[in-house]
């Protein structure tokens, strides 16, 4: 997992690095959760352009951080899915509470 922060615009950028799983997941939390806390950013955008699989314990880690960034004032954004995971966001109803693009 990768981190961009920009002061001036206040907008976080985490790009996942890899297959979200149960095997990663609580790892990707730990470190998801402590950047939000350590910039409270306006804006977080999750880059989901390097992952090839994930299953329903990503959609639990999702809807952890859109609670916790919500928490803080800010929004939450999805970019850069394949059509794969865009197909499994559609099913569990990510896309009524974060925007996917």
């Amino acid at each position: 997992m990768n981190s961009n922060y920009s002061e001036k615009d206040k907008l976080l950028t985490i790009e996942f690095t890899e297959e979200i799983d149960h095997h990663v997941v609580e790892k990707i939390r730990r470190k998801t959760d402590h950047e939000i806390e350590r910039f409270i950013p306006r804006k977080t955008i999750l880059d989901f352009n390097k992952v090839t699989f994930m299953d329903s314990s990503g959609i639990g880690m999702l809807i952890g951080r859109y609670k916790l960034v919500k928490m803080y004032g800010g929004t939450i954004e999805i970019k850069n899915a394949n059509q794969s995971i865009k197909k499994i966001f559609e099913m569990c109803g990510i896309p009524k509470i974060i925007k996917v693009s």
